[in-house]
């Protein structure tokens, strides 16, 4: 496609935007520092574009308190728009209310670049006895996707190793012993909580159209290509594809893999 004309693609939709969705302890912000490549906190504006101070609402984000309209954007990487839910611990109908009614409005908005993109639904493995709240099943239940895809991020996948240590001194095994070992026993239990997973929202009526599992994304190295391929693919139009690719200013494998596409 002429470059011109890409360009009007991209100012015709906007910039990528993406509803997150998860409890207050999945991780979400350090995750999308990753995605952004940053380790600053994002610019945060109302519904009417007025900037917010940052360190005012930093502390409602941990706790969950928060305005789902609120755009959050990180000067890394002015590509992304997201939006932060609260988090699922109060077990409100009406925050499901107003999320679903969120979801409902930006789905089908007449403006194209007030639409979101994409939806992450981050579940942390630092509780795989209980991966899935019957809140969070209820908004696969009753919160219509169909028209935005929605990619079920089990963040903290690196919890599953320290199971594994565990397991395996639980099983007579020396501290050495299982910190060796724990490798391939981490890869099998995190197999089992994705299939729990994925067997409990199969029946729901909007499941997720991708599961990507992430680990330690508190470091600077933490790898973000699962999320951002899984993303990808799961949305249907080739001009979406290439506005989420375009926003990844740092990672040229995938950008060059897409390309080629």
């Amino acid at each position: 496609m002429d470059p011109t004309a890409v360009k009007k693609q991209f100012d015709r939709i906007g910039r990528f935007r993406v509803l997150v969705i998860g409890r207050s302890n999945a991780g979400k912000t350090t995750l999308l520092q990753r995605v952004c490549n940053t380790t600053e906190l994002p610019e945060v504006f109302n519904s009417k574009g007025e900037k917010i101070d940052p360190m005012i609402v930093q502390g409602s984000l941990e706790r969950g308190y928060h305005n789902i309209e609120d755009e959050l954007i990180f000067q890394s990487n002015p590509g992304f728009i997201f939006h932060d839910s609260r988090g699922f611990e109060a077990g409100s109908k009406n925050e499901l209310g107003l999320m679903k009614d969120f979801v409902k409005d930006r789905a089908a908005a007449m403006k194209l670049e007030q639409r979101i993109h994409a939806i992450w639904f981050c579940i942390p493995l630092t509780e795989s006895e209980r991966p899935v709240l019957a809140a969070e099943e209820q908004f696969f239940d009753g919160c219509n996707t169909a028209s935005v895809p929605v990619i079920l991020v089990m963040t903290k996948a690196d919890a599953m190793e320290s199971l594994a240590i565990g397991q395996l001194i639980d099983g007579g095994l020396t501290m050495r012993e299982a910190i060796s070992r724990a490798g391939e026993l981490a890869t099998q239990l995190l197999a089992g909580v994705r299939t729990r997973i994925q067997n409990q929202l199969a029946g729901c009526k909007y499941p997720p159209k991708g599961y990507v599992s992430l680990a330690s994304m508190n470091e600077t190295s933490a790898d973000c290509d699962p999320l951002l391929r899984c993303t990808t693919n799961a949305l249907d139009g080739v001009e979406l594809q290439k506005l989420v690719i375009s926003t990844q200013q740092v990672n040229f494998v995938l950008n060059i893999e897409y390309a080629v596409k």
